[in-house]
């Protein structure tokens, strides 16, 4: 079983308010393992550490949340994405999964509480994966012997 604390992950958010706060909350929850960005050429830069979730602001100065994710998603389609916005758009929601989010959080009071929620649902996803996987070996490796 995955120990969810020893996950990686990336904030990425021009809003240092936020960011600190997001981290804070998911440290207080005993995620240790938090890099923070303010802008995403330098998460984009840092994306060799091999991140296993990045929450990412849609808006921000030097290159959007759109752009990012698309590099992101070109490096490693893997790594899971959760845009984080203050947009409460239908539309820019839709777009962001189209690209490859795994969610789209909408800035406020309980963001903190979803983004934990959020983890729990990937890593549940991955332990469901990896059971499956060894499942298939197994069932392959029968027909062999």
């Amino acid at each position: 079983m995955e120990n969810t604390h020893n996950l990686k992950l990336f904030i990425v958010d021009d809003d240092q308010f936020c960011s600190s706060m997001y981290e804070r909350y998911l440290k207080n929850h005993h995620y240790s393992d938090i890099t923070i960005f303010s802008n995403g050429t330098e998460c984009l830069n840092a994306l060799y550490l091999k991140p296993d979730i990045i929450f990412l602001d849609h808006n921000m100065e030097d290159i959007n949340g759109f752009e990012v994710l698309k590099k992101i998603k070109r490096y490693d389609p893997n790594i899971y994405v959760i845009m984080v916005s203050a947009q409460q758009s239908i539309d820019t929601a839709v777009d962001t999964l189209k690209y490859g989010t795994f969610d789209y959080l909408v800035k406020g009071n309980e963001v903190c509480e979803k983004m934990k929620e959020t983890i729990e649902k990937i890593v549940s996803i991955r332990q469901e994966m990896n059971q499956n996987k060894f499942k298939t070996i197994r069932r392959f490796f029968s027909f062999l012997f």
